[in-house]
């Protein structure tokens, strides 16, 4: 054992990076599949909504960690290779696209109905519909969700260490396992966690007081 040095401090900061481009990278996979989700989800064949139901009561309902292990495992059984970067950016990617579909789904269902009634007044058809009247006005009341999600994606990052993704938890681990400091260890970590959620927990909550009072 030996004691903390300022070299393991700048090690942990320094996989905080990996820490963020993993959030990043699994909000953007996640988004690509969640508008799929939701459109799927609040579209008019039968068939498709069914297919997205499924798809999010399975990823809701099953825990984050099983992902993550099938993520990295089961490709593995059909011969390809995934490395812990890649089952983790898939793992966190399908299960940020369920949570993302469900979300826009209700925000789209939001939208009056006497939009959509009008919009098809015009001759316009479902996917203009979709993209010029619905979707503008959806988004204005999925961003609160939207990034309310995002931190806790970012928390969720965490659990990418069980398969050996090196992220700031699993570089704390690493430190404090030679030096076995973990107070000072996982305080830092907990101090940079708070440092990236909070901003983004203020900034949801201060739309959602936007939205409300847009609705009075």
């Amino acid at each position: 054992m030996r004691s903390l040095g300022s070299g393991d401090i700048l090690f942990i900061l320094a996989a905080l990076r990996w820490t963020l481009l993993l959030s990043l990278a699994a909000f953007a996979g996640g988004a690509v599949g969640g508008l799929l989700v939701a459109l799927a989800r609040s579209g008019r064949v039968e068939a498709l909504r069914w297919a997205a139901f499924g798809y999010i009561k399975l990823f809701q309902g099953t825990p984050l960690l099983m992902q993550l292990f099938l993520a990295f495992f089961v490709p593995g059984i059909f011969g390809i290779s995934v490395d812990p970067w890649g089952a983790a950016m898939l793992g966190l990617s399908l299960h940020a696209s369920a949570f993302l579909g469900e979300i826009w789904r209700g925000a789209i269902e939001t939208v009056p109905k006497g939009q959509w009634e009008a919009s098809a007044a015009l001759g316009l058809k479902y996917w203009r519909q979709m993209r010029l009247i619905v979707l503008p006005q959806a988004l204005r009341v999925a961003i609160p969700p939207t990034v309310g999600f995002l931190v806790q994606l970012i928390k969720a990052t965490s659990l990418a260490s069980i398969i050996g993704f090196v992220e700031i938890t699993r570089a704390a681990q690493v430190i404090n396992n030679a030096v076995f400091q973990p107070f000072t260890i996982f305080g830092l970590v907990g101090l940079a966690y708070f440092v990236i959620c909070w901003p983004l927990s203020a900034y949801s909550k201060r739309m959602e007081q936007r939205l409300a009072v847009a609705r009075r």
